[in-house]
């Protein structure tokens, strides 16, 4: 068994409404049950903004802690899944199921080091 990172990104900007969200959700809902069910689930949360973040950097002697995000862009995480399975052809099939509930979302996939 292996552990799977499957990134979510989203483009930074106003986050569609509920009428949107509602049926994502439910399919989101249903998707984590069967990884749950299959033994797969490790973890998986949302993440609030980029503009949330805090940046800490060693510069010399010390470390800066900034305001984030760490780099600019049009898009962030915005949230993750863990999955522990068997390997990477599986984590891709739970990965695709994913991206077809997302819709236009990109979902990245990468294994754990170790």
């Amino acid at each position: 068994m292996a552990q799977y990172l499957l990134s979510i990104y989203q483009p930074d900007g106003v986050v569609p409404d509920d009428e949107f969200l509602a049926p994502v959700m439910e399919q989101l809902s249903v998707w984590n049950d069967d990884l749950r069910q299959a033994g797969a689930w490790v973890f998986s949360a949302g993440l609030h903004p980029p503009e949330s973040s805090t940046v800490l950097r060693q510069q010399g002697d010390e470390v800066l802690v900034t305001d984030g995000p760490y780099t600019e862009g049009k898009e962030h995480v915005g949230g993750f899944t863990v999955i522990d399975v068997e390997d990477l052809d599986v984590a891709l099939t739970w990965a695709r199921r994913l991206a077809q509930i997302l819709v236009a979302l990109p979902v990245e996939v990468r294994p754990f080091a170790g």
